[in-house]
Parts: structure tokens; sequence; C-alpha cells
């Protein structure tokens, strides 16, 4: 073999690929600007190759920046990526002048920001689907101290759901057989009820009383999106440590449950935040399992209510907050006192109808609850259906929600009727015993207002 023209068949490939990451900005410590220049050659690049190699070197490009580096590209993308105003202008002038489907589709082409384009090729690398995902993550952080980069997150929003629709994405029930990196990741994205070892996990994955389920996607692969954990009971639980525990679970095999309570959802990727899995989620779980389970009557949560300790406060400074309410409420600064059954007792009659209050009719500046998981599970067509008092006494429980949690209940026939109204009017759906909750807390506001 001819070794000396297989040296110069190395050196002549190595050089050319030299040559062509230095015309594209590629080498081992990159800034923003040589980034910016490898999108520019993307974007030129009328080849299915090379766009793929070039979308490669540009997503490892980024890898390789800095935090700041990070903050400048998105900068240079924000400002130098965006729509042209004068070819909207011209593209807008054009469709007034002709009001044809030529000169609207050229008007639409016109106002998009030439970022989805790169976007979209730099979806061709291989994995580019999560690294843009984790891109948008990297963004999210930087927006609130930042807010000119508010078109470059509504551009990867608009992208995203799209390449997240439903149509992608995969049901899989998670169990002890699944490999370990796949569980590895449900304990890290835990979000809701901390999985603190490999027991735990064990335990909530019991296939007597237990059932786990995520969604995925084929471009991002063993990368779960969402999932949700629940507990297979005999009748509706009101408290969620016997749960996570493991205790005197009644359900000795899954033909005698008939309540099956989703007690934990996790959305796993933040750069993936405001595209809507859950809803989804539990929908075709409930179908999942009554095809398992026929013999299952109910579908019900067990939510924690965050925030709703901070709202309570602010009550207390209230001038509509009656005296007793006052007295009451302020035996939630004592440590210890949920261990108390007499203050507990006390705290017990105020509380609750406070909270009945605040989930029912306290609303944000959209005319929409104040509460976020009651937005999620109103909105998929639940019905608010009992608070639990002391149903999460955790330190995070008694922290965020002053102990309490709520039941929200799937009625199968009701669920699009709910929808439709929580949609069109914000109406909250919810049980009798909620709405008197609601009615003895309006009362004790009269008190207090008339005091």
């Amino acid at each position: 073999m001819n070794m000396t023209f297989l040296q110069e068949m190395f050196n002549n490939i190595t050089q050319r690929d030299a040559l062509l990451r230095r015309r594209h900005g590629y080498n081992t410590n990159p800034d923003h600007a040589d980034l910016v220049g490898a999108c520019r050659a993307l974007l030129e690049s009328d080849g299915e190759a090379s766009s793929i190699a070039l979308a490669s070197r540009a997503l490892a490009m980024y890898e390789r920046l800095d935090g700041s580096e990070r903050r400048r590209f998105f900068a240079r993308l924000a400002e130098e990526f965006a729509a042209d105003p004068t070819r909207i202008d011209q593209a807008y002038a054009a469709y007034r002048e002709s009001r044809d489907n030529a000169t609207l589709n050229g008007l639409f082409e016109a106002c998009e920001p030439r970022r989805q384009e790169l976007f979209r090729r730099l979806n061709l690398a291989r994995d580019g689907t999560y690294q843009l995902v984790r891109m948008r993550e990297d963004l999210l952080a930087l927006r609130r101290e930042h807010p000119e980069l508010a078109g470059i997150d509504a551009d990867f929003a608009h992208l995203f759901a799209s390449w997240f629709n439903r149509g992608f994405l995969m049901l899989k029930r998670i169990d002890w057989n699944t490999p370990a990196s796949l569980l590895e990741r449900i304990i890290h994205y835990e979000a809701v009820h901390e999985i603190h070892d490999w027991n735990d996990l064990r335990r909530r994955l019991d296939t007597r009383d237990r059932r786990c389920f995520a969604f995925f996607h084929p471009a991002i692969g063993d990368e779960p999106l969402i999932f949700v954990e629940v507990a297979l009971c005999k009748g509706l639980p009101d408290h969620i440590q016997p749960i996570l525990a493991g205790e005197d679970s009644d359900v000795e095999a899954p033909e005698d449950a008939d309540t099956a309570a989703f007690f934990g959802i996790s959305n796993c990727q933040t750069g993936l935040r405001g595209i809507s899995f859950g809803n989804f989620l539990i929908k075709q779980v409930v179908q999942e399992l009554k095809q398992e389970l026929p013999q299952l009557k109910h579908f019900v949560t067990l939510s924690p209510v965050p925030g709703f300790a901070q709202w309570l406060k602010a009550q207390r400074d209230d001038d509509s907050t009656s005296e007793a309410q006052r007295e009451a409420l302020a035996a939630l600064d004592e440590p210890g006192w949920h261990r108390d059954p007499e203050r507990a007792e006390a705290l017990k009659a105020v509380v609750r109808p406070m909270a009945a209050r605040y989930l029912t009719q306290e609303k944000n500046d959209r005319g929409v609850p104040l509460n976020p998981v009651a937005r999620f599970h109103l909105g998929n067509g639940a019905e608010l259906h009992r608070i639990n008092w002391l149903g999460d006494i955790s330190d995070k429980g008694l922290e965020q929600a002053a102990g309490l949690m709520v039941n929200y209940l799937y009625v199968l026939n009701d669920i699009e009727r709910n929808h439709e109204n929580y949609t069109a009017n914000a109406t909250v759906a919810c049980s009798s015993e909620v709405r008197d909750l609601a009615r003895k807390a309006r009362k004790q506001q009269a008190k207090g207002e008339l005091k």
C-alpha cells in the first residue's frame, strides 16, 4: 500500500476541514461573533448535507459559549435576525394592491423573523431538537432581566407548539423494569414530592397499587417531557404522607381499587415551558387505566396549593379580614401548630373557607384563578371537589399552603362541559361542599368589612 498517498489524502482532508471551520467561524474557543457567523453561513447554505454539518457545528459552538457570550448571542439574534421592516412594508403594499393568495403568502414570509428559519435549520442536526430546547432554557433564565429577548422566546414557543403537538407524543408506562438511566431521570425531575432514594422510587412503582406514565418525543429519545404518578386507592385520598410512605394501603391487588389518584405531575424540560402536555397526559392516562382496570369509578388528584400561604398572609393585613380571623391566623406563625389539636381545629374553621374563596373567587389580571394548579386542572375540565385540611404536613406543604391539599375530580361525562365553561367564562366547577365553604368565607369577610 502506498503510505505516502494515504498520508497526503489525510492531510488534504484535514486542511479542507480546517478551511471550512475557519470560513464558518468554527474554532475550539468560539465567541458569540463566531457563532453569529456560523448561523449566517447556515442560512445561506443551499445543500442538505452541508446544512446538516453547519447546523451541527453551530450547536457545538453554542455549547462551548459561557453565560455572558450566550447572552450576547441572544442579543444579536434579537437585533440582526428579526423580520425586515422594509420588506414587510413592501409585501403589505403588494398585498393591498392585489389581495390574492400569492401576495398574502409573501406578506406571511416577510413577517416571519429570520430566526425561525435559523431554528428550523439548526433542528437538522442530530439531537438538534433537544439542544434547541436547552437553548430556550438558557433564554428563559435571561428573560426577566432582558425583556428585549421576548421576541426570540415567542419564536421558540411558536415552533415548539408545532414540533411537540400531541400527534408526535408517545405515552409509555414507567415501572421497575424500565432502564435505570430513565429511572434516574424520574428521580431527578420529580418536582412535587421529592423521591429520596431508590427504595422510595421502587415503592412509587409498585405494580400492586401504583402506576407511572410519561410522555416522550421521538426527536428527544429517552428524555421524558412530563410524567404523572398515580396511586390506586379505595375511596378518595385526603392526605399525601400515607401515600408517599406506602402505609396502610387497603389495595392488595389492582382490581381492589375503585379510585385512581394523580398525586404528582412533573414537567421535565424547562425549555418547553408554556407548551401544554399535562392536559393530554391526564386524559390519555385515564383511558389507559380504564382499559386496564375497568372497575375504576373515580379519577381524582391530590394536589398542592402553591401560593396559598402567601395569599393568606396578605389577607391578615387586609381591612376586610375580621379580628377573629386575624387572631386565628396568627397561630400559623407558631412552630408545630399543626401538632396541637386545639390550635389546628381553630385554624381549620377559618382557613378552609378562605381557601375556598381563594380557589373559586380570587382571579388574576386575566380573569382566571390565581392558583396555577387550579388553572391547570379546571382548564382540563376537572371539578374542584374537596379541600383537605392538613393534607400535606411536610415542611414544604406547611410553608406553601398551610398544609392544605385539594382533590380535583375528573368526571368523564362532565369534562368537556366544564372545560368549555371555564374557557368561555372562567367558571370554576366545584362541589356543593366547596360552594358551602365559599359562602361561609363571604360571611366571615362581611363581618370584617362591617366591624
